[in-house]
């Protein structure tokens, strides 16, 4: 009893990640369909990005939700290829079920995984090429195929260079194998079409529009800018209390003394030489009243208020400013400088727009148009995947072909390899190396063509050493890839195959479930 148990748990356990694999496997590559998906608060998602279809998802089965973490870790690793690595793990499951009902031990089928994609990765690391960072060209040609499986392909000749140059310009001299996508921002703001989405090169954007009821300025030139976390408002007492005020002359009293305490910190604002005020949100108390609004506008300072508390480190970085805690510390040397800060209408709402700032920061700001908001979200991860291919090349530069060459490159010498081992090793390689021609075949499918023949005739080319060729879905036949300009970093290829075996061989390793 205790062994036909175990078999069950397997197979349930396999049979289901092979579910989920095969509900993505339609998306993959640049004639790969779209998933929508509708959230339980009735929000709709159209995405083709294999980590946002299985996020949004909702997976009961344990070893399904295994696979969900392994296209986030591919997301968080390379940022590119989560589609491939998940159907490259059901495409594993599946030889694997092929070799336990033929017997074969599990631990063995294990070991041998293992050390094939040890030998894949040898494979990988000989065909690749390396890439010369200051080559923008190849970098642009990286960021477009990974653009080309998105819904915004058609624009891949605007995203593609603005994904590159807003990575170049966050790379840090000091540390070049570093970079913190952190340091981009991108705002996203409906209306308009993709084609209006721009990058600006040395300032800065906010979401945030320049409060201008009170009659303040709309554009500010020579702008000295101060980012304050105080709040130019009344202050209130730290416990709840209540002040009965039983005469007028109490009450004028009152009013006078708040606008005597605004007029001196507006004051001191002014005297520091500050003309541009940005203000954090305060949760305690409003971080600005109607009434500091007025005196600030009568001072001719521009104010941005509600700064988010996560946007500060980003500001500041990028201004080279200090944020301020306390009025008493407005000093000049903390301000940053901006030649022009100007409001900027953009579809039916206002941002503010800097421009002309000191020193160049390691920081980029773009601003993503598009029609409506699912198009939008999904420009904005397609642009985030573009530029985790542009950090993978600077983390290690080495380039593949793209188009499914790869996969049967390793295929082929995979097995090959397979017929020198002896033993079990022999078949469990040799699975190992059919299951990765899933890719080219999953690739011939999505574009309608013939998958037998195309994948038959990319071996063949394979074995006469066309090492390079892969499927050109757009000509629907086979072609160098390299001469298609169809390119993609080692480090995703790489980081797909070592993941998806290590999540085969830990499904493989259970053998009962404990409720």
């Amino acid at each position: 009893r205790d062994d036909s148990r175990k078999v069950e748990v397997r197979i349930s356990n396999i049979e289901a990640a092979k579910a989920l694999s095969d509900a993505v496997r339609t998306s993959l590559g640049p004639r790969g369909m779209d998933k929508m998906v509708k959230q339980a608060d009735g929000e709709v998602i159209i995405t083709n990005d294999g980590a946002t279809i299985l996020d949004k998802v909702k997976v009961v089965h344990p070893a399904a939700k295994m696979l969900v973490e392994l296209s986030k870790s591919q997301d968080v690793n390379a940022g590119d290829g989560t589609t491939s690595v998940v159907v490259l793990c059901g495409s594993l499951l599946k030889k694997c079920l092929e070799l336990l009902n033929k017997g074969v031990h599990p631990t063995i089928i294990s070991d041998s995984m293992g050390k094939a994609c040890k030998k894949a990765a040898e494979i990988l690391q000989e065909m690749a090429a390396p890439i010369n960072l200051q080559d923008r060209e190849a970098l642009i040609r990286a960021a477009t195929t990974s653009l080309s499986s998105k819904v915004v392909s058609q624009y891949a000749s605007l995203l593609a260079p603005m994904s590159v140059d807003t990575v170049l310009k966050v790379i840090n001299p000091e540390n070049p194998n570093r970079v913190d996508l952190r340091d981009i921002s991108i705002i996203k703001k409906g209306g308009g079409t993709i084609d209006d989405s721009i990058m600006l090169d040395n300032g800065l954007l906010l979401n945030q529009k320049p409060c201008t009821s009170s009659g303040g300025p709309r554009r500010m030139e020579n702008a000295k800018i101060g980012l304050i976390q105080f709040c130019i408002s009344p202050p209130k007492t730290d416990l709840e209390s209540t002040v009965v005020v039983n005469d007028y002359q109490q009450m004028d009293r009152i009013l006078k003394e708040e606008r005597n305490y605004i007029l001196s910190i507006v004051k001191k604002i002014r005297k520091s030489g500050c003309n541009v005020l940005l203000i954090q949100k305060s949760i305690l108390r409003d971080a600005v009243t109607d009434l500091s609004l007025h005196y600030l506008a009568k001072a001719k300072i521009f104010v941005v208020r509600d700064i988010e508390r996560d946007q500060i480190e980003f500001i500041s970085k990028t201004l080279n400013c200090l944020p301020i805690a306390h009025v008493d510390h407005m000093t000049p040397e903390k301000l940053g400088h901006a030649q022009l800060v100007e409001e900027m209408p953009v579809g039916g709402s206002r941002i503010t727009k800097f421009t002309g700032v000191e020193g160049s920061a390691p920081t980029s700001c773009c601003l993503l148009r598009g029609s409506n908001k699912l198009v939008l979200e999904e420009a904005e991860r397609s642009v985030h995947d573009a530029q985790c291919v542009i950090r993978c090349l600077v983390q290690k530069p080495f380039m593949l072909a793209g188009g499914g060459a790869p996969e049967i490159e390793v295929s082929r010498q995979l097995g090959a390899w397979a017929k020198t081992l002896t033993g079990m090793e022999s078949y469990c390689v040799k699975g190992f190396a059919e299951a990765l021609e899933v890719i080219p075949y999953t690739l011939a499918e999505n574009a309608g063509l013939n998958p037998m023949q195309i994948v038959t005739e990319l071996r063949n080319h394979h074995l006469t050493g066309d090492v390079n060729h892969g499927i050109n879905v757009r000509k629907g036949c086979l072609t160098n890839m390299l001469d298609e300009n169809v390119v993609q970093p080692l480090q995703v290829t790489l980081s797909a195959f070592t993941l998806a075996t290590e999540c085969v061989r830990m499904i493989l390793k259970i053998d009962d479930i404990v409720p």
